[in-house]
């Protein structure tokens, strides 16, 4: 993204968090709010990865990524109305704190603003910054999503109005998840594996919903891992990242456990 944030795209985005954020009891504290409820990410309109100058741009409709954006598009349609479509309705609500219990499973154990608080900001935050991102290339291409296209149900038909004002390229929810599977595999690195599974599925579920591109999610994941390096250098990150890991290894030596189905969500991922 460059320049401030504007009246319009921009706009739109911060509407499609906001509305994850101003349902939940989790409090910003000190955290800078963008919006009444809505935290600010760590870094600021400078320092945030510019996807316009990462990302080359998304694949003409005569060249051979396409063709397999297309293929991608209808084997996802296949999944409609079955439990992997449920699992992608649910990775696309970003309400939190429900949208952390994402990875519960991978993690072996729930996040909790009363447990992992400070971890939990840390997801609010990192969505922001990773969300943001994404939006030079978004406002530069204006890229169609593929239920305009294919004229076929999404699985959030109440979001469709705004998403068909939003570009297609890269996915914001892509870079948000495996951002935060970056992160939370370095708080719990036994279960690297699992995680950055989880985080795969869950940008995938954006194909299987019908509402971007196999590109998108692709490009999407690198602005995610390009925001999660440059968070790295930021010192309240940081601080909140060692704080993060001494909740989560608390949480796990008290023996919590995921509050979700963890067998259905290993069988269907675990599909092709």
């Amino acid at each position: 993204m460059r320049g401030n944030l504007t009246i319009g795209t921009h706009a739109l985005l911060l509407a499609l968090l906001a509305s994850c954020a101003t349902a939940d009891r989790v409090t910003t504290k000190s955290v800078p709010e963008l919006r009444p409820g809505m935290p600010a990410g760590y870094l600021s309109t400078e320092a945030r990865i510019d996807s316009l100058a990462l990302l080359p741009p998304p694949p003409t409709a005569d060249s051979p990524a396409f063709v397999l954006d297309q293929d991608s598009a209808r084997h996802a349609a296949a999944l409609r109305d079955t439990p992997r479509w449920q699992i992608a309705t649910a990775d696309a609500n970003l309400r939190f704190p429900a949208a952390a219990q994402a990875f519960s499973c991978a993690l072996g154990a729930p996040i909790t603003e009363e447990d992992t608080p400070t971890l939990l900001m840390l997801m609010r935050r990192s969505m922001v910054d990773a969300g943001l991102s994404t939006y030079g290339a978004k406002d530069q291409y204006k890229r169609q999503r593929p239920f305009i296209a294919n004229k076929t149900p999404t699985c959030t038909p109440g979001e469709e109005a705004m998403l068909s004002k939003d570009g297609s390229y890269p996915s914001g929810h892509s870079a948000a998840g495996w951002a935060w599977a970056l992160i939370l595999a370095e708080i719990s690195p036994d279960r690297a594996n699992q995680i950055f599974a989880r985080g795969r599925a869950f940008g995938q579920s954006r194909v299987v919903c019908n509402v971007h591109w196999q590109s998108d999610v692709s490009e999407g994941r690198i602005v995610g891992a390009a925001t999660v390096a440059r968070l790295h250098a930021d010192t309240a990150f940081r601080a909140d990242l060692a704080v993060a890991k001494q909740e989560f290894a608390a949480l796990r030596a008290r023996g919590a456990k995921p509050v979700t189905d963890c067998d259905v969500e290993k069988r269907e991922l675990a599909k092709p």
